[in-house]
């Protein structure tokens, strides 16, 4: 069973996923930020590609990716350093990248190689939901990758629906329609839109994402869902911390106040 499908069968509710990004703040965090989420119990990592125009984000993971391809991070060495990394790393782990750079390694070897390292999922933002269908679901399912897609608070009823009965792991429900930034807390209106959808009874968990940074956000979040990802925060920590393990003991004790 995938790792993915796995963790939200055994924790339905209160999921932490922790987003970062492959190459900063030096080219070889990659493995001692895995490992520190582990060891501090975090649920779930989503590994960052860095791509030159990653248009769905903010200024800080911008800031992130500019420095790892800086750093010399790439999509091969970014496998290498992932290569070893199973016996030790047991949370699922998610790939979330442009189209760009995966199309020009080739959509089937990445699959492959996502496979080979134990990658879970792929999160793939300017993905068109048509293409998915049409070219990208089969060969993601030929290697037991959940292919995870985003809903916003525009996406229509009919389009949740269509995204829920032909995608597997959870949905991605990006918190507003903007790009990812730390909010101190959710107004009335984004809440409206979590119980919205919590409403709608979907067949997938959903995790919230975009804005998530401490106690109050990551509640009204997880109060509607199975649990929220952090992104930009832990980033920027990532920037001002001495180590992977301090930064999220920093982001630890946002989360707790």
């Amino acid at each position: 069973m995938n790792r993915i499908t796995q963790l939200f069968d055994t924790k339905p509710r209160g999921i932490l996923s922790v987003y970062f990004t492959a190459g900063f703040p030096r080219l070889d965090d990659t493995v001692p930020i895995l490992h520190a989420l582990q060891e501090r119990g975090i649920d779930m990592a989503e590994i960052g590609i860095p791509f030159s125009d990653p248009m769905a984000d903010g200024p800080v993971i911008q800031h992130s990716s500019t420095c790892a391809l800086r750093n010399g991070m790439s999509l091969r060495l970014l496998f290498q350093q992932l290569a070893a990394i199973r016996p030790a790393i047991h949370i699922p782990l998610i790939l979330m990248g442009y189209l760009n750079p995966i199309m020009q390694y080739g959509f089937e070897p990445f699959c492959q190689q996502c496979a080979d390292q134990g990658i879970d999922g792929l999160i793939i933002p300017d993905l068109p939901f048509a293409d998915y269908l049409r070219h990208y679901k089969p060969v993601a399912d030929r290697y037991n990758l959940h292919l995870i897609m985003l809903i916003t608070p525009e996406t229509s009823p009919e389009r949740i629906r269509l995204i829920d009965a032909h995608t597997n792991g959870f949905i991605y429900m990006v918190s507003s329609a903007s790009t990812t930034g730390a909010q101190q807390s959710f107004d009335n209106q984004k809440q409206a839109y979590f119980q919205r959808i919590d409403a709608m009874h979907l067949r997938n968990p959903r995790l919230v994402g975009f804005g998530i940074s401490n106690k109050a956000t990551f509640e009204a979040a997880a109060a509607h869902s199975s649990g929220a990802i952090i992104g930009s925060r832990f980033i920027h920590h990532l920037a001002s911390s001495p180590s992977a393990a301090a930064a999220l003991d920093a982001l630890l004790r946002d989360l707790a106040r």
